[in-house]
């Protein structure tokens, strides 16, 4: 651990994991701050101490903040300032219980996954990773007619599962490359964004999925929607369509998903995120039309900047008395 030198009787602040050093140093000047000397997870006895000894805790998508872990944080702890938008992570309702606010970054990363999404659906549908791997293997033997045919998106139908921010921008995006948008969400858009994003609501998730060429999950990780996509959900699909995923991977049954592309009864799938976080499934790994990406779909320089900027607002406005303007509720999730 590292703790700056120029910390005095401002609010403890413990982060969990390296942030860009754009942040850190700001926190520094702003936070009697204690930061990471390695880029890898707290152990949970770690975290546990941590909680016990700050009045704020920063941490990531790999802490995994349960009621147990909670009951030991003592009395100091008074905010969670969590440094990404998800907080499946977080007991939020735990937390609130016991008097620890949590907060997070929405909208920091918006773009940049949506950029991620549309990355995923070309790279899939035009099957740029065989090419590439020919290329890189030195393998290529010239151009053929029939050689590493793909398909076109313009005039495919995208179906989103998930309208919030993302799901939004993703659609914006499908627009752009001549794409029909469906979507099935929560609730139902407000009709001015519809009418914007050129995208027609379907209320039955099973009816979408039977007819749509290109499924792009942009849901959150919660109960109700943990294997959401489920076998027999699946099996609604044409077995010419493609998934892709950048939001949770327990979204999917995995297993499920996997079967059904080994035998061919879905055509591709882009993934970003996986069940199991990093432990991915080689029956999943080894097939030649799955795209797989290690959770990259925030990172970018701007963005992951931009997420530490808004943890700093959240923690700097709980200093001062006021309620952090990305406080997380039970009632959100």
């Amino acid at each position: 651990m590292r703790v700056p030198a120029s910390a005095r009787q401002r609010l403890k602040v413990t982060v969990t994991r390296r942030l860009p050093p754009p942040v850190e140093t700001r926190m520094a000047e702003l936070f009697d701050v204690t930061l990471r000397d390695v880029d890898v997870k707290m152990a949970r006895e770690e975290l546990a101490a941590a909680m016990r000894q700050s009045d704020v805790l920063v941490p990531t998508l790999t802490d995994q903040i349960d009621a147990a872990l909670l009951a030991q944080a003592g009395e100091r702890l008074r905010l969670i300032a969590n440094f990404g938008a998800g907080i499946d992570h977080i007991d939020v309702a735990s937390a609130r219980q016991r008097g620890i606010l949590v907060s997070n970054t929405p909208g920091a990363a918006t773009e940049d996954t949506a950029d991620m999404a549309l990355a995923l659906i070309l790279a899939v549908t035009r099957r740029i990773p065989e090419g590439l791997a020919v290329m890189q293997a030195g393998r290529w033997e010239g151009w053929a007619p029939t050689a590493y045919l793909g398909g076109r998106v313009g005039g495919r139908r995208l179906g989103i599962l998930g309208m919030g921010r993302i799901g939004q921008a993703v659609a914006r995006r499908a627009n752009v490359f001549g794409m029909q948008v469906h979507y099935h969400n929560r609730r139902r858009v407000r009709p001015e964004i519809e009418s914007d994003l050129q995208a027609t609501y379907w209320e039955s998730l099973d009816q979408m999925l039977a007819r749509i060429d290109i499924l792009s999950i942009n849901a959150p990780h919660t109960p109700s929607t943990f294997h959401l996509l489920n076998a027999r959900r699946l099996k609604l699909m044409k077995p010419s369509a493609v998934i892709v995923n950048t939001s949770r991977g327990e979204v999917i049954d995995e297993n499920a998903l996997t079967r059904m592309l080994r035998a061919g009864e879905l055509a591709g799938a882009g993934l970003d995120v996986f069940e199991h976080g990093h432990e991915i499934n080689p029956r999943l790994r080894d097939l030649p039309n799955v795209v797989m990406l290690p959770h990259m779909g925030s990172a970018t320089v701007e963005g992951r900047n931009e997420m530490g900027e808004k943890v700093i607002i959240n923690i700097k406005t709980f200093a001062d008395g006021h309620r952090p303007p990305d406080l997380v509720l039970p009632s959100m999730l």
